[in-house]
């Protein structure tokens, strides 16, 4: 099963006691990045463009299992960077398993079978490897040859020790729709993973390679492609079947980004996990002082081109939950490839990119060093 029975319950009792108190925003998955640095140069990255004093900083065992608690989601997204790098990702792993939260390491992998003995299978713990395409697709979005055959490596040995194991996918245009569905094919046979994650790639400000991320229009297109060649597959995606919807264009979602809250070295990241325009101290002045509105797929440029799973997946979920017999229907039918595309959203209203983010991390940069040379300041730093 792609996502856990007791994991569906959760979630669904915690957004209809939301629901039940009449709460409009919250969170449903909290994205804890413990650090940026990592042990890749992915062309396709925003993450780790940054220098070594900000590369080398890290979010403490204490700092990670407050925003947990601060948060309160039912589920937590540990990307980076590279978590398994962080000396101490077991205990806080063990912390929020404690906690009853459900867990996704996302990790590419590359260190992952040195370090299984640390961890303990449980239907809490989810290994989230990055796997952007076979061999050829995956090695060449990593820019390091090899890759490919040590995650797969590494997945079936965590498989082996009883591990639930998923693979997170990032498509990007290069890829063709018989690639892509050749690629959900070894994944469900080959490696036989719980799920998978897809999302079409974001085009981050400052990653190196801009060229290759994909338009919404040519996103519906492409998953449109891929579930034509679906037909009687057993591909298990561990996502909403109304946000796979959404990808062939037969919905027409605004995104929740408040649905996705990033808590990372700099605080609560505002607006969500994929923009950097400010940060909060806290999960409450990130809900109440964020300007939700001026943000999303028609209300800013950046985001005009974005139909990636931590914006829009909550906004399925709500509304699976909101109309269960749709989402019903959708499943028993399956994904329409033929019918006419649900109406875009227009830009004619958005308002204009702004360049915040070499100023931003500047600012933040200046801080993390007074921070760290102020008498009787806890230097919060780990060494990797």
């Amino acid at each position: 099963m792609a996502v856990p029975l007791i994991q569906q319950l959760r979630v669904g009792a915690y957004i209809m006691g939301k629901r039940f108190k009449s709460q409009q925003r919250y969170p449903l998955v909290l994205m804890l990045e413990p650090l940026f640095r990592c042990n890749l140069a992915c062309p396709g990255c925003g993450k780790i463009d940054y220098d070594d004093d900000i590369l080398n900083k890290r979010l403490s065992v204490e700092e990670c299992l407050s925003a947990v608690d601060e948060c309160g989601a039912p589920i937590v997204s540990i990307p980076g960077g590279e978590p398994l790098i962080h000396k101490e990702i077991k205990e806080i792993v063990d912390g929020i398993v404690a906690r009853k939260k459900f867990v996704y390491l996302c990790t590419n992998a590359l260190l992952l079978e040195k370090r299984l003995g640390d961890f303990t299978p449980t239907p809490y713990l989810t290994f989230s490897v990055h796997l952007d395409g076979l061999e050829k697709h995956h090695d060449h979005a990593v820019a390091q040859k090899g890759t490919f055959k040590r995650a797969v490596s590494a997945i079936k040995e965590a498989k082996r020790r009883g591990f639930r194991v998923n693979v997170n996918c990032t498509l990007f245009d290069k890829m063709s729709p018989a690639e892509a569905a050749e690629f959900f094919d070894f994944c469900t046979d080959e490696l036989n993973v719980e799920g998978i994650t897809i999302s079409p790639g974001y085009a981050y400000e400052r990653a190196p390679d801009q060229e290759h991320f994909l338009k919404r229009e040519k996103t519906k297109e492409l998953f449109r492609g891929i579930f034509r060649l679906k037909g009687q597959k057993k591909w298990r995606f561990s996502q909403s079947t109304l946000f796979m919807d959404f990808l062939v264009g037969n919905q027409e979602y605004h995104c929740t980004p408040w649905g996705n809250p990033t808590r990372n070295i700099f605080g609560w990241q505002k607006p969500c996990y994929l923009l950097s325009e400010g940060y909060a101290s806290s999960f409450a002045e990130l809900m109440s002082e964020t300007e939700w509105d001026k943000y999303g797929t028609g209300n800013y440029e950046k985001c005009a081109n974005c139909m990636v799973h931590c914006g829009y997946e909550p906004t399925a979920v709500m509304d699976t939950v909101e109309h269960p017999l749709k989402a019903l229907g959708v499943f028993l039918r399956g994904i329409d490839t033929e019918r006419p595309m649900a109406p875009e959203i227009s830009l004619a209203n958005q308002r204009p990119a702004e360049l915040v983010f070499d100023g931003l991390v500047e600012r933040m940069s200046e801080r993390l060093a007074r921070e760290k040379t102020e008498p009787g300041s806890k230097d919060s730093d780990r060494a990797a």
